[in-house]
């Protein structure tokens, strides 16, 4: 499904009853809506699950103004798209990168969020060569404990308009996460990996938002949609079934 919005044009897909609660998810950096189809099959009969490109990525459209690419911006396309699907409140699941601009819209719409469920939080600018780090520490011991790791779905790192998918991540130094982790009053869930940089930072919001819970993976590090699929499902339907 396309959708217009402001300046933009976003693919959206969408799964499961609208019967069911809606889920929104919100991908990891320069990733897709693909990045999430392992998980579809059991999200599906539980949640209206909505995925959206986000604008220059994947298959949507580059933003008509540069100055559009802001969290902000990201935030008010997730409510277009839920007020063109009728959708009033959902739950929300972000992963690393995707946390920043979920973080922004939980907290400039908190009565639309029923829950938050914020993966490698962190409202730092990235240490990305920390958190590759973190990841190689992690996979050896995933390896030696038997774990394997998810291969990605084909397509969650191709872009209909590469030029434009390199300005989308530069919106999160352009706002001040940290300034608004107070306004999270919904039930959130915090789950970062023990080998991500992120955790600091995940451990100061957990203190911070008023209704949070921190839950740290071990051998992990910054991405555990991917790097241990399980247990990050199984940690997330635990919170959803806690609430």
């Amino acid at each position: 499904m396309e959708i217009e919005v402001d300046g933009a044009t976003l693919h959206v897909e969408i799964d499961g009853s609208a019967d069911n609660p809606a889920l929104l998810l919100w991908p990891p950096g320069s990733c897709t809506v693909r990045v999430w189809d392992h998980y579809i099959p059991i999200l599906s009969e539980r949640f209206q699950v909505v995925r959206i490109d986000i604008r220059g990525w994947g298959e949507s459209s580059p933003a008509a103004d540069p100055a559009q690419y802001t969290l902000e911006q990201y935030a008010q396309d997730a409510c277009d798209v839920l007020d063109h699907l009728g959708i009033k409140r959902c739950h929300v699941w972000s992963q690393s990168w995707g946390t920043r601009p979920n973080i922004v819209f939980c907290a400039f719409n908190p009565d639309r969020v029923i829950s938050a469920a914020l993966y490698a939080a962190n409202t730092d600018l990235p240490d990305q060569a920390a958190q590759r780090e973190g990841t190689i520490r992690a996979a050896e011991e995933r390896k030696k404990l038997g774990i394997k790791t998810m291969k990605a779905a084909e397509g969650f790192l191709v872009h209909k308009h590469p030029e434009a998918a390199s300005l989308v991540a530069k919106a999160l130094r352009k706002f001040d996460l940290s300034k608004v982790i107070d306004k999270l009053t919904m039930p959130v869930l915090i789950g970062t990996g023990r080998e991500d940089p992120n955790l600091v930072s995940s451990r100061v919001i957990a203190r911070t938002a008023p209704n949070a819970k921190l839950v740290e993976f071990p051998a992990v590090g910054h991405n555990s949609i991917l790097e241990n699929p399980d247990l990050a499902l199984e940690t997330f339907l635990e919170f959803q079934d806690s609430l």
